[in-house]
């Protein structure tokens, strides 16, 4: 289990870093746009990616 663990981790970082890596210019964009978007939407957005995330965890 600790290594389906490790590995998941380490898609996540390798994920995460693709958008930064390949186009510098867009991310920083992105960052500032996300940085501009009020926090009642941030939670929404942040709520609704937990249950997407847990419902592929659990059927997955």
């Amino acid at each position: 289990m600790m290594d389906d663990l490790l590995r998941v981790l380490g898609l996540v970082l390798i994920i995460e870093a693709l958008l930064p890596f390949i186009s510098p210019r867009t991310y920083r964009q992105a960052v500032a746009q996300i940085a501009l978007t009020p926090d009642s939407r941030m939670r929404i957005i942040a709520l609704v990616i937990l249950l997407l995330g847990l419902a592929l965890w659990v059927w997955g």
